[in-house]
Formats: C-alpha cells, structure tokens, sequence
C-alpha cells in the first residue's frame, strides 16, 4: 500500500477520534454547566486522552504486530500488550498533574486512582487492537499486491524460459562438453548426458508444486555442479558440502539454483581451486545454504551481481518464507557471499 494512504488512513482515524471526543465532552459540559463549553477548556482533557493512547496505538502497531502476532505468539502479545496498555494508563494518570495538580481526588482516593487507571487502561487496550487491525489490513493488502506481481512476474519468467529453451547459455555449454567427451570417453559422456536429461526434467516437471523434498533438491544440485565442472580440468574448481540429514525436510524447489548460476556466472579462472565454495548445514528444523565464489572485477573495478534474478529471489522468500528467513549478501575483496538462512 503506498505511504500517502497509509498516512490518510492514520490521519483520518485520529480525526475520527478526536472529533468524537471533543463532541463527547462538550455535550457532558453542557449538560453539567447548562451553557456550551470554552473549547479552551476542552484541551487538558483532550491531551489526557490522546497522549497516551498514541503511545499504546504505536506500540502495538509497529512493535508488537511484527514481534508477536506476524509470529502467531499469541501469549506474549497479551503479556506485553498488557504491559504497555499499563504503562499508557499511568502516563495518562501521571500527566494530569501539570493541568489539575497534586489536589485532585484520584491522588487521594485509592479507589479513584484504581478507576481512572482501569479506565485509561481499557481506552488504550481499545487503541491497541483497533492498531492491529489497521496494521493486519495493510499487510494483507500488500501481500496480495506482492502475490499478483509475483504471479506476473512468474507468467514472464515462464514466457522468458520458454525462449531461453532454444538456446541457454548453460544447455549450450554442456551439450559441447559432452559432444568433447563422446569419441574420448563414451561412458562418461553417456553419465553426464543422463545427468543433463534428469536436471533438465526436474527444472521443467518437478518445479511446479510449492514445496519438494530437500533430499531431491540437494541430488539435482549435485548433478547440476557435476555438469557445470565439466568446463574445467581442475577436479577442485567446486567445493560441494551437506552437513545434516535432508531426509526429513522440504524447501521451495529452485529456490538455491540462481545463487548456484550466479556463481558460475561470474567465476572466470577454473584453474584455482575452490573458486567456488557451496556448504549446506541442516540442523534439525533450520537450514542455511553459503555460497561464495571469487571474481574478477571489469576494467572499471566493479561486478554487476544484482537485477532482476535477485530481486525476484527475495520476493520469492518473502512470499515462501515470510519472518522465516534472513539472506545475507556481501561483496569484498574479490569474494562474492552469500548466506541464506532457512526455517
């Protein structure tokens, strides 16, 4: 949702707010005093009761909605929902004093002070959740955004696959590669043929579902990078490591593989060894995925590692994995990192 609506909608809710409340006393005011109120007079109490709700209305909205209920942590946005919706009630209590002094009967009543805090309290919990509501409406309504961008973005990626069929870059190479090794070493060329044909279905049949097994997607990346070390007679141009059982777990299918072609993208000397180093961790509900490869910069010291593949990725993680991820990219030295975190 663009910033100016969310702005209007802010501002058109305390407008609301304000509106009513400064109806609500005045015609308390003239029914006690039998004339209509100074609006002057109106402005301690109307201070009373929008300072702190701003506080517990921003609290929940910005805090609270992202640390607790995006989390389904239902427990601790009580707790803490609660400690704020407190915390607003005495800061309203406490506030009076520079308007109506120490005197008044709620510093010397007990049970006037218990009433007006509980009254604040319920008026700020109010607050609260109607700031949760706010903030769930603006979120499913950019998710649905993101959703019907990422379904046209998709459509085009499907249409741009279509066309990259005729002639990849990668299907060109290794065909090559293998037509090299036919009249050299027929078995093998049969091996990676095989293992051409087997990625080639996975990407094109095996992708279409939300979720595959880790396992699967982790056996077709190795054959990826068995024909993509075909370029090179260095045996230790890869570094390829899994750390923990795959079994179990699933992943959102090629959601790992443009990090992979990046990499190879950019890495120009096969001859080094471990130009490229790939480490997956799998511990128990958690997988990270690190990839680093060293480059050389162009002839103005600098690599374009970004566009559109990238951009598409993260909103893909964010549409798979929403508050269930961290991507981490550095750039330095020669290196190119990447770091993605899995729950």
């Amino acid at each position: 949702m663009k910033r100016s609506v969310v702005v209007l909608l802010h501002g058109g809710y305390w407008l609301i707010y304000l509106s009513l409340l400064s109806m609500t006393f005045a015609v308390i005011a003239t029914q006690v005093r039998k004339t209509p109120p100074n609006l002057l007079s109106l402005f301690p109490l109307v201070v009373l009761c929008v300072v702190p709700n701003l506080v517990s209305f921003y609290s929940f909205y910005f805090l609270l909605f992202s640390r607790f209920l995006g989390r389904r942590k239902i427990f601790a946005l009580i707790i803490f929902g609660s400690l704020i919706c407190l915390l607003s009630a005495f800061s309203g209590v406490f506030l009076s004093l520079p308007f109506f002094g120490l005197r008044q009967r709620v510093f010397a009543d007990a049970r006037e002070f218990f009433t007006l805090t509980a009254s604040f309290f319920v008026i700020a919990a109010i607050h609260g959740i109607i700031a949760l509501v706010i903030r769930g409406f603006v979120t499913w309504y950019d998710e649905i955004k993101l959703k019907e961008e990422l379904a046209q973005r998709s459509f085009e990626m499907e249409m741009a696959l279509i066309k990259s069929q005729i002639n990849p870059h990668f299907l060109f190479n290794t065909i090559n590669n293998i037509d090299v090794l036919i009249i050299k070493q027929p078995k093998l060329a049969s091996a990676y043929l095989n293992k051409l044909s087997d990625v080639l279905r996975y990407m094109v049949y095996k992708t279409k579902t939300e979720k595959i097994s880790l396992a699967t997607e982790l056996d077709y990346i190795e054959k990826y990078l068995d024909l993509q070390k075909i370029r090179t007679t260095n045996p230790n141009y890869v570094s390829f490591e899994v750390m923990g059982d795959a079994d179990n777990l699933s992943i959102a299918p090629m959601i790992l593989f443009p990090f992979l072609e990046n990499a190879f993208k950019h890495t120009e000397n096969k001859k080094n060894d471990h130009a490229i180093r790939i480490k997956v961790s799998i511990e128990k509900d958690r997988l990270t995925f690190e990839c680093e490869n060293s480059y050389q910069t162009d002839s103005n010291g600098k690599q374009d590692f970004g566009g559109l593949g990238n951009a598409l990725v993260k909103k893909r993680l964010m549409l798979a994995y929403p508050e269930k991820h961290t991507l981490e990219i550095a750039n330095n030295e020669g290196v190119y990192k990447v770091k993605l975190t899995l729950i």
